[in-house]
């Protein structure tokens, strides 16, 4: 029946009748309009050409301050012709919040929050509309945050309790709205439902444990909203999420390691968190989901490992307290994530830390494993950890045992390649690492870097033009520093590198012009 509507031409004479002073008129239109846009097109697009949209808005935002029954009756049916006209329509919707949808149905929802039909009707409509990011900065101006938590607040239905919340998850993803959410008492609605659900094994509840926690979550990964829940770790929010770790709960363990790694993003907080215990806690949760355990836990618990030990000072507190020995057990783990994690947890802890550099580097278990996971072409960030690892474990240890362990793995390659990376700080990385090799152990590295055809790649790196200037500065080094080998000098000098050298001397930048010059009188004195 819709489209014989539009192609007889009724809709524009429907739209007309929105301008009607009829109570009943106004409703009844609201209706067949409604039905006309469901589902259809045609129904929509025709509806949209002749201005109904707008008119419909109009008479919501006018008629918004009326309680009485009739009245909300005409507000639900208009909802609904709105909901209809937009559904599952970006650009639709997009329409409705340039006309101010979003502050009218707010307020809507403050005014008749009593209606239970015209409150759902509210709800379904901020669904559909904070799914665009368009919408979320008009959403912040408004009071939403206050009336969801109010609303939310007085439902005692699961149901209806999921309906707000499938409101507040992508609202939450604005940083502004997490604030107002938390300013307006969220979390505290939040931890309660956590304590109301956590021992239940119905499915209703296990499901709302997982989004109340999962929700929580997501409001600490704004700055403003975490820092004001943490209140210098004597929040009880804070403490709160630190009792959810030991718990047996695997949801809870989950939240609670990932709220535990939202917090840790600022030095301040992880000095204290690492003073007051956490990672005693955080190392025993691990221990529980050695074998066979829960990859998410594991994962969650690894990242809130690997940026509290960011701090410089944390290091060696992190180190004394065992950790490199708690998260080398999941060495074995085949789980990309997990290995992830695992990777940047220990290049934290080793960056300037030579003693702990030096005793994993000599550890040939995770040195194999590492040039294993060198060739993880499937996982790139799997790939660019082990990479880093293997060269901070050189760079931070200056250690001859370590270097001679890379060697006898085969890792030495990887270096090489990891020399010609897109990423500057990769490359850096890698040419400090080989120019260690090359001082402390070039006999043993030789055939290595031979094949690995390091050379050429040299050559390649100071010819062009891109090459960041200290990634020109770290390729003279390395060059000087080869040509205490008989067979890469050979290389070097087959390559004609005197040229490219002797043209970087007028370089921009002093230290890439004075290494030029140091390296070309090398050269010379060599040839």
């Amino acid at each position: 029946m819709r489209i014989p509507c539009v192609d007889a031409g009724l809709i524009s004479p429907l739209v007309q009748l929105l301008n009607s002073k009829d109570q009943e008129v106004l409703l009844q239109t609201g209706r067949a309009l409604g039905n006309i846009c469901y589902d259809s097109h045609e129904g929509r697009s025709a509806v949209d050409q002749a201005g109904g949209a707008q008119i419909v808005i109009d008479h919501l935002r006018s008629l918004c301050s009326i309680t009485d029954p009739a009245n909300e009756k005409l507000l639900t049916v208009f909802c609904g012709m709105l909901m209809n006209y937009s559904n599952e329509n970006d650009s639709l919707q997009a329409q409705l919040i340039n006309m101010g949808v979003i502050p009218t149905l707010v307020k809507l929802l403050g005014i008749h929050c009593h209606n239970a039909a015209l409150t759902e009707m509210c709800l379904v409509a901020f669904g559909n509309l904070a799914e665009l990011e368009s919408s979320k900065e008009q959403f912040a101006s408004t009071n939403i945050a206050e009336e969801l938590v109010k609303l939310f607040k007085k439902q005692i239905e699961h149901d209806k309790r999921e309906m707000i919340f499938e409101v507040l998850a992508p609202l939450a993803e604005n940083d502004a709205i997490k604030l107002q959410l938390v300013e307006a008492g969220l979390v505290e609605c939040l931890l309660e439902i956590v304590q109301q659900k956590v021992d239940s094994d119905k499915e209703d509840d296990i499901a709302e444990l997982k989004t109340a926690s999962d929700l929580m979550v997501l409001l600490l990964l704004g700055d403003e909203s975490m820092q004001k829940l943490f209140e210098g770790g004597k929040g009880n929010v804070f403490q709160r999420v630190l009792s959810w770790i030991p718990s047996n709960n695997h949801q809870l363990q989950l939240a609670g390691a990932l709220a535990i790694a939202n917090f840790a993003r600022n030095d301040g907080n992880c000095i204290h968190m690492v003073d007051n215990g956490i990672v005693e806690k955080l190392m025993d949760l691990l221990d529980r989901h050695v074998e066979d355990g829960n990859v998410t836990v594991q994962h969650a618990a690894l990242s809130a490992l690997r940026n509290l030990a960011i701090p410089v000072v944390n290091k060696a507190k992190m180190l004394s307290a065992g950790v490199t020995e708690t998260v080398l057990k999941f060495l074995k783990s085949e789980m990309p994530p997990v290995q992830f994690k695992l990777l940047g947890t220990l290049r934290m802890l080793i960056d300037a830390q030579a003693e702990a550099a030096e005793q994993l580097g000599r550890n040939v278990k995770l040195v194999e494993r590492l040039v294993e996971w060198c060739e993880a072409k499937d996982h790139a960030g799997v790939m660019g950890e082990s990479n880093r690892l293997l060269s901070a474990l050189i760079r931070h240890s200056k250690s001859k045992d370590v270097i001679k362990a890379i060697v006898q793995s085969g890792g030495i390659k990887h270096l090489v390649t990891m020399a010609t990376s897109e990423h500057v700080i990769m490359q850096n990385e890698a040419l400090v690492a080989l120019a260690l090799i090359a001082a402390l152990e070039l006999g043993t590295a030789e055939k290595d870097l031979e094949s690995a055809k390091l050379v050429q790649i040299l050559h390649r790196l100071l010819a062009d033009e891109r090459s960041a200037p200290e990634i020109k500065y770290n390729s003279m080094v390395l060059i000087c520093a080869l040509m205490g080998s008989e067979s890469l000098h050979k290389e070097v000098q087959d390559l004609s590198f005197l040229d490219v050298v002797s043209k970087l001397r007028s370089h921009e930048n002093k230290s890439v012009a004075q290494q030029a010059s140091l390296t070309e009188q090398r050269l010379t004195v060599e040839s």
